[in-house]
């Protein structure tokens, strides 16, 4: 079967529309992929374990911490900044409150700035990795696990950096069917008034 030329134009166009579908559909995973394999945009590694390589040098790590507007916890660092050799593994607490009646579950997005850092930053263990579910009035210290590869000395652009900046911003989540479903909260005795 032979096209015409409006025939033609209508197929390309189709062919066009389709392309640019799948590739808007594939963008958001390849996205996180290359942050998450580059460090691009902030966005930290993951180790298995701490550096093997500790230099001399140290490196200032500050802890910042963020809720989404929607989020009713309480969430800061327990210590502001912490200076490390580069390569030591670093251990940082974060301390989380719900201040409110009902159970609540959450999770961090996170990265570090300057960017160029994210892919020098590692983290080996970390309260972001996982689901966070408080109950009412509970407080929680949340640790993380970190260091700062020693391949960051040779980085044209991070080996400049002076310090890096840890940011997490929790936003609430809905609870597991599995965790709501038997949840059922009791007032302590002890804590009414009379």
């Amino acid at each position: 079967m032979k096209l015409t030329g409006n025939n033609k134009t209508l197929v390309q166009t189709l062919g066009v529309v389709v392309l640019m579908g799948g590739l808007a559909w594939a963008s958001v995973p390849f996205y996180n992929w290359f942050c998450k394999v580059t460090g691009f945009g902030g966005t930290t590694l993951v180790a298995e374990a701490g550096s093997d390589v500790v230099l001399e040098k140290t490196i200032k790590v500050r802890f910042d911490a963020s809720l989404d507007r929607d989020m009713p916890w309480e969430f800061k660092p327990v210590v502001r900044t912490m200076e490390l050799k580069i390569g030591e593994t670093g251990l940082a607490y974060y301390e989380a409150y719900n201040p409110t009646d009902r159970v609540i579950a959450g999770t961090a997005s996170y990265n570090v700035a300057p960017f160029s850092t994210g892919n020098y930053f590692s983290k080996i263990e970390c309260f972001c990795f996982e689901l966070q579910v408080l109950q009412p009035g509970e407080r929680v210290q949340m640790p993380v696990t970190f260091f700062v590869d020693p391949e960051i000395v040779n980085d044209p652009e991070a080996k400049f950096a002076k310090q890096i900046t840890l940011s997490y911003t929790f936003y609430e989540t809905e609870l597991p069917k599995e965790q709501a479903s038997g949840l059922r909260v009791t007032k302590d005795p002890s804590l009414s008034e009379g």
